[in-house]
């Protein structure tokens, strides 16, 4: 007796090869456009392909990232604001790299669907593509599953991978002394770290993303995505021109978190909260969610999204590069002895 039934195949299954076909295509223009000095293959390959000599290196060592836009990524999705998390997605990985001495040389990127809608996956990639070609890197490949059964409809996840190099000896953080002058390098709102709390507030608040926003004339959505700065060619530039002993990217975490990842045993910090002022948003989040300042600081980045340890002498030359590089730059405090920081001052938010 035969099974008259008609056969199965993948897309029955939930698994749709010409979308992802079609996404690719979509995305390759904006993978070209990325391209650099030593990028040797395009998107399609079973790997891809990089040419460090070619990039004008000749002993590097080579440093890697990896992470994701945590729960801003809910944002994107319940907003349908999807073509900036890419930017987010990029700036995570490219700003801790940096921060190593590295220049970001490529990028791959992983996405992750229940059911693949190329327009909407092209989004975010081209997001991607151009974080990367903000940052001097190649977007030379990555993946994208289609796993039904895996996500709710609509959801998505993304994860990021970036490779850098640097030349032999040129590793931060190095000869992090007392008395180096920290500058503070503004933020441009929540970047990608804090997304639960931020959420938390706003059902405090009893808002909904396209209320306007209580901080800003855009609706609430808009303004809190918009995307992590990408700090790399500002602060490349600033470590060409010498006399840079540390970097810290201000993530998860805070200040509170970050800086002292770069200073030795024996060191802290003292941060002056009077020195700048924060983007609104954070005063907004301070005062409807009831949050302390304690909280905030290691919470949120509060203004400053990158931090530079450089030798005193060198600072004034620094803060002129920096600027001349479009950064505004702020003297937020300096590095003492014992460790820990301590905050001074009266935030302005």
């Amino acid at each position: 007796m035969t099974d008259a039934r008609q056969g199965l195949t993948y897309a029955d299954a939930g698994v749709d090869i010409d979308a992802g076909n079609t996404l690719v295509e979509r995305i390759k223009p904006a993978a070209r456009a990325t391209e650099r000095p030593g990028t040797m293959s395009g998107l399609g390959g079973f790997g891809a392909l990089f040419d460090l000599r070619a990039a004008g290196y000749t002993d590097p060592v080579l440093v890697a990232a990896t992470d994701g836009v945590g729960t801003k990524l809910r944002l994107a999705i319940e907003t349908g604001r999807l073509s900036t998390v890419g930017v987010d997605l990029v700036a995570m990985c490219v700003n801790d790299l940096v921060c190593q001495g590295a220049e970001p040389l490529f990028f791959l990127d992983y996405f992750a669907t229940g059911r693949l809608v190329a327009e909407e996956a092209a989004q975010v990639i081209e997001g991607i593509a151009a974080g990367c070609a903000a940052s001097g890197c190649a977007l030379i490949g990555g993946e994208t599953a289609e796993m039904p059964g895996m996500y709710r409809t609509g959801d998505f996840d993304l994860a990021g991978f970036a490779v850098g190099a640097m030349e032999r000896g040129g590793a931060l953080p190095a000869e992090v002394r007392e008395g180096d002058v920290l500058l503070g390098l503004a933020s441009n709102g929540v970047h990608s770290n804090g997304y639960s709390l931020v959420r938390r507030v706003v059902e405090r608040a009893e808002l909904r993303w396209d209320d306007a926003a209580p901080f800003d004339g855009a609706s609430l959505g808009e303004a809190l995505l918009v995307p992590t700065r990408l700090y790399v060619l500002p602060v490349l530039a600033a470590i060409r021109a010498g006399g840079i002993h540390a970097l810290a990217h201000v993530t998860g975490g805070g200040l509170t978190e970050n800086l002292p990842r770069v200073l030795p045993d024996g060191l802290g910090a003292t941060i002056d909260l009077s020195a700048w002022t924060p983007p609104p948003v954070f005063g907004w989040l301070a005062e409807a969610g009831g949050v302390a300042q304690g909280e905030m600081l290691k919470t949120f980045n509060c203004g400053i999204g990158m931090v530079v340890v450089c030798a005193p002498d060198r600072a004034e030359a620094l803060e002129a590069v920096l600027a001349g590089e479009g950064e505004r730059v702020t003297r937020i405090g300096a590095i003492t002895a014992g460790g820990g920081i301590r905050y001074v001052g009266d935030p302005n938010w």
